[in-house]
């Protein structure tokens, strides 16, 4: 009877050590830990752009992403926030409860239900498959095996997708987000996770497809910060920095004092004020430049770039510049075909101004678009 209650004692101080720290109110420290690192990687590619260390493409490409980080860090310390309300009575009441009533029912059950006197077993001869199976490459496989038993999962597909996100498998993120906004129903939050799985699949560029799902998040909730960020991003690449740079003030006017993600939007706000407007669309440079990233990315880059530029076009085919870049790009893409459709288009959209019409034909014939 003795060794049961010292058994039972133990059980209690056992869980009193587990329980406890349960029962106080958790604060967002991790979240701000992340914050803190992502504001110094911002700072340190600054310092390395600034020293030449890193070109204008590679510090791109590395501010998107650790903006995108960072951002996402900021979201998670706004959860972890707001769930750390009070109730630390009825905590305590259940830390209470289960330091009672868990030995109590774990002793008669255990002798009852329980082996005793059956002997141990060497740690060498244990089976080692369930190490195997709580790693996260198998519990993917296993969630991945349930989505194609039942493809409409949607609360699946929602699991799944910040998995593929932090193991940077974008094109699978991707697919899971559409299936999940898709199956589930479409939110501000669900919009913006899509946007930003199809601009990291394309490298940081934000797509025709990623900005319309910004935009969509937006018309949801106006005030959705990482709506506006893209949305800001994607017109800083079409060229458009007085737009990025009215988002972002936009922003950072309505933005709580303390917000996390203030530091990148204030940087990327900077960045453009300083830079004042770059050409829209694709230049020779940033073909030649994409030439350089994995072929999927660089597909991804140069798409987005002509899409946003096209469309530009189609609203407003007065700018003979815009025209000519978008036909030298076809060109360097190997898109001849499109690129003699495109050469028609903006004839007839300058058709009532011969000057820039002169111009425009000069730069077909330069181009050999009609050759």
């Amino acid at each position: 009877m003795t060794l049961w209650l010292i058994l039972a004692l133990m059980t209690a101080a056992a869980l009193g050590a587990v329980i406890w720290p349960l029962a106080r109110a958790r604060t967002p420290q991790a979240a701000g830990s992340d914050l803190a690192v992502y504001r110094d990687q911002l700072e340190e590619i600054e310092r390395d752009r600034a020293d030449g260390r890193i070109g204008h493409d590679e510090f791109e490409a590395a501010r998107v992403e650790v903006s995108r980080r960072l951002l996402g860090a900021a979201n998670a310390a706004g959860r972890v926030a707001v769930e750390t309300a009070s109730g630390s009575g009825r905590r305590i009441a259940a830390l209470v409860g289960a330091v009672v009533a868990i030995p109590l029912l774990a002793a008669p059950l255990y002798t009852r239900l329980g082996s005793p006197d059956l002997p141990g077993e060497p740690i060498a001869g244990r089976d080692s498959g369930e190490g195997q199976a709580n790693s996260i490459a198998a519990l993917i496989a296993r969630i991945e095996t349930h989505l194609e038993e039942d493809p409409k999962d949607g609360r699946g597909w929602e699991v799944v997708a910040p998995v593929y996100m932090k193991l940077e498998r974008y094109d699978d993120a991707v697919k899971a987000r559409r299936n999940a906004l898709s199956l589930l129903g479409a939110t501000a939050e669900r919009e913006v996770d899509l946007g930003e799985a199809l601009t990291s699949a394309a490298g940081g560029v934000v797509t025709a497809d990623a900005k319309a799902a910004f935009e969509r998040a937006a018309a949801i909730d106006a005030d959705h910060f990482k709506a506006m960020f893209y949305l800001g991003l994607a017109a800083q690449q079409d060229g458009n920095a007085d737009e990025a740079a009215r988002i972002w003030r936009s922003l950072v006017a309505k933005a709580p004092a303390d917000a996390p993600w203030l530091t990148v939007v204030r940087q990327s706000l900077a960045r453009v004020e300083g830079e004042g407007a770059m050409p829209p669309g694709p230049t020779p440079d940033d073909v030649a430049a994409a030439r350089e990233m994995v072929p999927e990315a660089r597909k991804q880059m140069i798409l987005g770039m002509v899409e946003r530029l096209a469309t530009r076009l189609h609203e407003d085919g007065s700018d003979v510049d815009g025209w000519l870049r978008l036909l030298r790009a076809y060109m360097v893409m190997g898109e001849r075909d499109k690129a003699k459709a495109t050469a028609g288009e903006a004839r007839g959209a300058l058709a009532r101004e011969p000057e820039k019409l002169k111009l425009l034909d000069a730069g077909i014939r330069d181009l050999g678009v009609d050759g």
